[in-house]
């Protein structure tokens, strides 16, 4: 994964003001970014992802943009083809976990059937050991199903790559070491390209092929790898 970013945003509340400056180049199957709570390692993610349009700049992964100012790009986050876990899974509580695994597949508005059947989705319910669990609610699951399940669905579709908004945040201490490792084999397995943003230091040793240290709003650092941090300038209006 070769992923070229130099974007600004600029959010604005009452009369506070926040400022994404980021600019980096980085290649390789995991990219960590790092930074205290506040930092704008979220909103990078998300613009990434599409799910933020940044105000000028541009995003490449892998030679294709993304996202570019200067020509008016901005492709869809569906049509990106990368999966993004949320911090909190984001899972439909109205839907087993078979049919949330099936909405990864989703075209159009209707929802997968209790029913649905899929090799792929039966792939992945057994992949992360789902099956006994597969039609109940999120509401019922533990915290780790949760985020297997999330993961399921963010992977059912063979993206090109994976983004995760700090994805063991919300565990206990003892199942976040359980999944650091689970997912850091499956990883190592599939090798889904990452970009793992996070505060926590366990994740940066686990995961931390190249590590981009943010603060903020601007990236300050890297470590590892080819990243590249490059030094600030004004973003192409």
């Amino acid at each position: 994964m070769r992923l070229d970013v130099d974007i600004r945003k600029t959010l604005r509340s009452g009369h506070r003001t926040f400022e994404l400056r980021a600019r980096f180049c980085a290649q390789g199957e995991r990219v960590v970014v790092v930074g205290p709570s506040g930092a704008g390692k979220s909103l990078l993610l998300k613009a990434i992802a599409g799910l933020v349009r940044p105000d000028s700049g541009h995003v490449r992964l892998d030679g294709q943009t993304l996202f570019d100012a200067h020509t008016r790009t901005h492709l869809a986050p569906q049509a990106r083809n990368v999966a993004y876990l949320f911090q909190d899974y984001a899972l439909f509580p109205h839907l087993s976990v078979r049919q949330n695994i099936a909405f990864g597949l989703a075209r159009g508005w209707l929802n997968p059937r209790q029913d649905h059947d899929s090799a792929a989705v039966d792939y992945w319910v057994d992949a992360f050991h789902l099956g006994e669990v597969a039609h109940q609610a999120p509401h019922e699951l533990s915290g780790g199903q949760r985020q297997r399940t999330a993961l399921a669905r963010a992977l059912v579709a063979q993206p090109r790559a994976l983004l995760l908004d700090e994805p063991f945040a919300a565990l206990d201490p003892a199942l976040r070491v359980t999944l650091r490792a689970e997912l850091d084999a499956l990883q190592r397995r599939l090798q889904v390209p990452m970009v793992l943003i996070t505060h926590d230091p366990q994740d940066v040793a686990v995961f931390g092929g190249q590590v981009l240290h943010m603060r903020n709003g601007v990236i300050e650092s890297q470590a590892g790898g080819d990243a590249q941090a490059a030094p600030l300038q004004p973003a192409p209006p």
